[in-house]
């Protein structure tokens, strides 16, 4: 966890004096040598932490004269009611039901969601962190973030979030960088437990088709890794395919690639439901059968694994759960800054018809009694 600034504590003291009227409006503060004699910082910090109060409206500075409390300082201190949802997309796949599950936590209990979506860019994640930030009238945020996988360079608008004390949670993915909360699923003993449900079919060679630019992506390739060595079972780089968001749309770009990574395996893990449909599609037309010629389990169990002929094995997603479950976290955030917001759910493959049992490995008593 990174340390808390030092000016930090400058600033709760005067909002904290102007909360508790010591300080009224018009009044005049300590100077920045009477306070860095208080406080035992140095002006500098002081300066920074009279900069910030200005910036929300707190604090006014007259050259030549000195600092003083604004007139609207109590309507800056009054409690906010508007909260920032930012998601990669919004109104397709699970993304509807999940800011469903936000929403209807924040009205329960009083407060307006702003919602934006970032199409997985950082430009536009970018925009919308600098207008917010900009506007300065929110209580808190629930970020998805954009992909994760990389190092990202928006994080400094998350460090001036954090420098003003509004809290933030991650939904589905976090930044390793910043500490900040995050709920979303176990990606890790996600991936574990479909690899596993493969393996207990008795599949040997089995493939991954991971997303690169998403740390959702990177968490499923050690899970999947982690079941494949604990089954004993080699793992070759060749069939671990990585794909990015860009293929997710275009599927069409890497098909030939794909067929020629598969090539002896029994078995693939995909990434989620809209890539393991893909997959389903270009399979057939290939004249591969599903799952007689190779199985799949996925994850999300998102409305694509129930249609088509053949249903797909996957992993549900938590869907309003976890929106519920971030929205909850959230407030008790801005109750308790002390609180851990961070949440994984748990959940189980959803067995269907794309897993099918090798014959040759395993007999199908052995494998419905796993």
């Amino acid at each position: 966890m990174h340390a808390e600034p030092k000016y930090i504590k400058v600033v709760e003291w005067i909002k904290e004096q102007i909360g508790k009227k010591s300080f009224v409006p018009e009044d005049k503060i300590p100077s920045e040598n009477e306070l860095s004699g208080q406080f035992q910082l140095s002006r500098q910090t002081i300066r920074h932490a009279i900069s910030v109060l200005e910036e929300e409206g707190i604090l006014t500075r007259i050259q030549g004269s000195g600092t003083y409390v604004s007139d609207n300082c109590f309507t800056n201190l009054e409690k906010r009611t508007r909260i920032a949802v930012i998601t990669t997309y919004v109104d397709s796949y699970i993304f509807p039901k999940t800011i469903q599950g936000i929403e209807q936590i924040l009205s329960e209990n009083g407060y307006a969601m702003e919602l934006s979506f970032t199409n997985n860019t950082v430009e536009r994640e970018k925009e919308i962190l600098e207008d917010i930030l900009e506007k300065d009238d929110i209580a808190g945020m629930i970020v998805e973030p954009t992909k994760s996988g990389l190092p990202n360079p928006n994080e400094d608008l998350y460090l001036h979030f954090l420098e003003r004390k509004i809290p933030i949670i991650f939904i589905n993915s976090f930044y390793p960088n910043l500490s900040i909360p995050h709920v979303s699923m176990n990606d890790k003993n996600a991936a574990i437990k479909a690899v596993e449900t493969l393996i207990h079919a008795g599949h040997k060679r089995i493939a991954a088709i991971l997303k690169m630019d998403d740390g959702q992506g990177h968490r499923r390739y050690s899970g999947y890794m982690s079941a494949m060595k604990k089954a004993g079972l080699p793992t070759r780089d060749e069939n671990v395919i990585w794909i990015d968001t860009e293929d997710v749309q275009h599927p069409e770009l890497y098909c030939d690639k794909l067929l020629r990574r598969l090539d002896g395996c029994s078995a693939v893990f995909c990434y989620n439901d809209q890539v393991a449909v893909s997959l389903m599609e270009l399979l057939r037309k290939k004249g591969i059968s599903i799952p007689e010629q190779i199985s799949i389990v996925s994850v999300d169990d998102s409305e694509l694994a129930k249609l088509g002929d053949i249903k797909l094995s996957s992993i549900p997603h938590p869907l309003e759960k976890l929106g519920a479950k971030a929205a909850l976290n959230l407030m008790q955030m801005m109750r308790d800054s002390k609180f851990d917001g961070t949440y994984e759910f748990e959940e189980e493959v959803i067995l269907r018809e794309s897993v099918a049992v090798n014959m040759h490995s395993v007999s199908r008593e052995a494998y419905e009694n796993k």
